[in-house]
């Protein structure tokens, strides 16, 4: 692997569940192309580039984080255009360094964070909550288990659209109930609301949404619409439960 720079980035930890993958990155699917795995197809090309995976097992940890859906940016290495297969074309893959532990415990070992890009990549992609990992082989993990990841916060971040849909519902709330219908006009195209007018008021009203897709944003403004419309609120746990 390229040095490590000097300068510690800031670690803020999340815990995961060990889920099972594919079984494609280690060849343990029946029914894979690549009974090697494809993770030691790929780790040669990858020494060649630059990066060195003789410290971690070849296969992969598929950890799940409910809720959340993961934003990455600015990885560590990138690997454009691998040709490491004859079987479809050539894929870009970006890593991240990071910090790995059983929950609970505060022995960490080092790993990265697998990130074949969705684009480039033809078959088996996962869910956006999943995040997959390449780390030293650990004794004993089972499906289930409860890991958790230290990460560089300002380029892997774990956004969680229902928390931030109900915060946002909540910052409009009263401005709303005071121009009732008009509040919307603004918003509207015919009789349908649109995202982009609403997103250009997000870095005043809750920077934080901007995470949020279009949709989600939209499911907001219908959401509010609905509840604060007729100057009717509702309780916390009313806003919570009103996304899906």
């Amino acid at each position: 692997m390229p040095p490590e720079s000097s300068a510690q980035p800031p670690c803020h930890w999340h815990t995961g569940t060990l889920v099972r993958g594919y079984g494609v990155a280690s060849g343990q699917a029946l029914d894979s192309p690549y009974p090697a795995g494809t993770i030691s197809l790929q780790a040669p090309l990858f020494a060649q580039q630059g990066l060195d995976l003789s410290g971690f097992f070849g296969g992969t940890l598929n950890l799940a984080f409910a809720g959340c859906r993961w934003h990455l940016s600015a990885p560590d290495v990138q690997v454009v255009e691998l040709l490491w297969s004859d079987r479809h074309p050539a894929e870009t893959f970006s890593f991240w360094r990071v910090q790995l532990r059983r929950a609970g415990s505060g022995d960490a070992c080092s790993a990265l964070i697998y990130w074949p890009h969705p684009e480039t990549k033809r078959n088996h992609h996962h869910s956006p909550d999943r995040l997959e990992l390449l780390a030293p082989w650990i004794e004993g993990l089972r499906e289930g288990d409860r890991l958790e990841i230290g990460l560089d916060p300002r380029r892997c971040r774990c956004i969680r659209p229902q928390a931030l849909q109900a915060r946002l519902l909540e910052a409009i709330k009263f401005r709303v109930l005071a121009s009732q219908e008009s509040f919307f006009a603004a918003y509207r195209q015919g009789s349908v609301l649109m995202a982009r007018a609403f997103r250009a008021e997000l870095p005043l009203l809750l920077p934080a949404a901007l995470d949020l897709s279009d949709g989600e944003l939209v499911e907001v403004l219908e959401r509010a619409q609905f509840l604060y419309g007729d100057g009717i609120g509702c309780d916390t746990m009313t806003l919570q439960s009103g996304f899906r």
